[in-house]
């Protein structure tokens, strides 16, 4: 994803949350954004940018039923979230701790049920960025992510995994030519 920002933000992070609120498909937020957190190692907001990939493989979790692994992952999201960070990234920081706090919590408990989270944008000019975007990606912005479609929520069952397993073994070819 290149690194060309929109209004002070890259533009991952708006393509980020134009999915998010757009498609509902998280493994594509997922997707996204960690590419963008591995292409910029040295980004301040290094850590925001994972604990937002983590958000998204939360949601996508939960909406599976995958409640034990959601609410672990959410308490690690929760924990790692930095309000000042995310302030920087026109969010409400502390709001968004205490959502992915309270999320956790009801996520371990039994009889869970799943919710998209709504995260607390501030910056209007952020949300209108991620709005325009959404809509030429031809998404209706707000969608409830119970209403996503199979296709979205088992994303990882259908998506061209060719990439991810040529990569996987290059890296393994690697390690095996370096201990030569």
């Amino acid at each position: 994803m290149e690194a060309l920002t929109v209004l002070s933000y890259p533009r991952a992070y708006v393509e980020y949350l134009a999915e998010y609120y757009g498609s509902r498909d998280y493994f594509e937020c997922h997707e996204i954004m960690e590419e963008y957190w591995k292409e910029n190692p040295s980004s301040p907001q290094r850590i925001s940018w994972l604990v937002l990939i983590r958000i998204a493989v939360c949601l996508y979790h939960a909406r599976r039923g995958n409640w034990k692994g959601a609410a672990k992952l959410m308490g690690k999201a929760a924990h790692e979230a930095d309000a000042e960070l995310f302030d920087k990234l026109g969010m409400d920081g502390a709001k968004l701790k205490e959502v992915l706090r309270s999320t956790a919590r009801a996520w371990a408990e039994p009889n869970a049920a799943y919710a998209d989270i709504e995260l607390p944008i501030v910056d209007a000019a952020l949300k209108q960025a991620a709005i325009d975007r959404s809509a030429e990606l031809g998404y209706t912005w707000g969608i409830r992510g119970e209403v996503a479609g199979e296709e979205v929520i088992h994303r990882h069952l259908t998506r061209d995994r060719t990439e991810v397993v040529r990569a996987r073994e290059e890296a393994v070819e690697r390690k095996i030519s370096d201990r030569s």
